[in-house]
């Protein structure tokens, strides 16, 4: 008998044509129809591997298309219909396969000429799914047990200049952060293995700044390495790190794809830090690409221990709202378990606290500043004190203005940063 479980994905649909057929063309363009019938298309070949429609819902209508090429019917009154559309793929068709199930649920979908918009809002997947992938192998509690913190949200900068610097001078930067009192330091998204300073040059000068910071504060900095790279380099950029004494890697999601991230996290003995740069272009357009909520998900079952969300008040389009659900949805149970700490990140300073723990209320949050720490008037430790008071004033409930009496980091943070 034939497996018979469904992956489910929903879609908000734009279209000049009636809603139902819109959907219909989705259903069947994604599992065994084409844009004719077809010998091999028989009624026991559809009822065993088609798409299902399972629900159509009408919303409104506008009178301009949100995407160019749509074809539409004759005599069409310019009325273009918007709708959330569902259907459901039997498992067997892809099977518990990322890679694959992409290729059903987006897919072509996004070309097809009955649509002038297309976002994917939503996916459910069955639990083969979890069976195939294991998910984040640290996740929040493996984080926070690797840096020693329980109670607040870990604090954290990102190296700048992003690129340029030599070895030695990125030395001094690291030991300088390391012994600032901060939990965690990455490497930006734009330096990886660059030529002018290659990965295992650079492990090398990172890893004797956190040592020797570490026998002088007790504590060792968590790092991510950028090992982000071709297929075949991931592994030995790994390796290269975990062999140094390092403590965590990190991946531009969308450079080696959710293959690339599932192969590391099949042999990774450290944290798997999440980039998500490159998402605008998935996502800024309100119909097309898809939503972060089905992003993270795949992002999780793949492994990331850490997953950007950008953050509230940032520098980027981004509205607070819809950072305020991608932490929620990060938090939200996958498969029972699947954990990954939000990392907000972008234009962050003490003053962004309050407003981030009031609305999301959590502290199992990764808060990254680079300027908001680098740039304090008093230096990087006096960015990273600011960076916990401002946060045990929101934990606290107390303003800012008021903790930052007996607080002159804050204080001072405050002076430069508060707009």
């Amino acid at each position: 008998m034939m497996e018979t479980k469904r992956v489910v994905a929903t879609y908000l649909v734009e279209t000049p044509f009636a809603l139902e057929r819109a959907a219909q063309a989705i259903a069947g363009e994604q599992s065994t129809g084409t844009f004719t019938a077809v010998p091999g298309e028989t009624e026991s070949v559809k009822d065993r591997f088609g798409a299902r429609l399972e629900r159509v819902t009408a919303l409104e209508e506008v009178r301009q298309p949100s995407l160019a090429g749509a074809r539409t019917p004759p005599g069409h009154n310019g009325i273009y219909t918007r709708g959330e559309v569902v259907v459901s793929f039997p498992l067997h068709n892809f099977g518990p396969s990322i890679p694959n199930l992409m290729a059903a649920i987006a897919g072509n979908l996004y070309e097809l000429r009955e649509l002038s918009g297309l976002r994917l809002l939503d996916v459910e997947l069955p639990e083969a799914f979890a069976a195939r992938y294991p998910g984040p192998r640290f996740g929040i509690e493996g984080t926070r047990r690797l840096t020693g913190v329980w109670d607040r949200p870990i604090i954290g900068t990102i190296v700048k200049p992003s690129v340029g610097l030599s070895a030695d001078e990125l030395e001094s930067l690291v030991y300088e952060l390391a012994t600032a009192g901060l939990d965690f330091v990455k490497d930006d998204e734009l330096n990886a293995n660059p030529p002018y300073l290659p990965l295992e040059e650079k492990v090398r000068a990172v890893m004797k700044a956190v040592n020797r910071a570490a026998d002088r504060t007790g504590k060792k900095l968590m790092y991510a390495f950028n090992i982000t790279g071709d297929i075949d380099e991931l592994r030995r950029h790994h390796d290269t790190v975990v062999a140094a004494g390092g403590n965590c890697v990190m991946v531009s999601i969308n450079s080696v794809g959710f293959a690339g991230l599932a192969y590391l996290n099949g042999f990774s003995e450290v944290p798997i830090h999440g980039h998500r740069n490159q998402w605008g272009m998935l996502t800024r357009h309100g119909l097309l690409g898809m939503d972060f909520a089905v992003y993270q998900k795949l992002c999780r079952l793949a492994g990331a221990d850490h997953l950007h969300v950008n953050g509230l008040g940032s520098k980027f389009y981004e509205s607070d709202d819809s950072v305020v659900r991608s932490v929620q949805a990060c938090m939200k149970p996958l498969f029972g378990g699947y954990r990954t700490m939000p990392v907000l990140s972008s234009g962050q300073w003490a003053g962004t606290a309050p407003a981030t723990y009031e609305r999301t209320g959590t502290v199992d949050v990764m808060h990254l500043a680079g300027g908001g720490i680098l740039a304090h008037p008093d230096g990087p430790a006096a960015g990273a004190k600011s960076m916990k008071q401002g946060w045990e004033a929101a934990v606290r409930g107390i303003p800012l203005e008021q903790y930052a009496m007996d607080c002159p980091e804050l204080r001072r943070a405050m002076d430069k940063f508060a707009k």
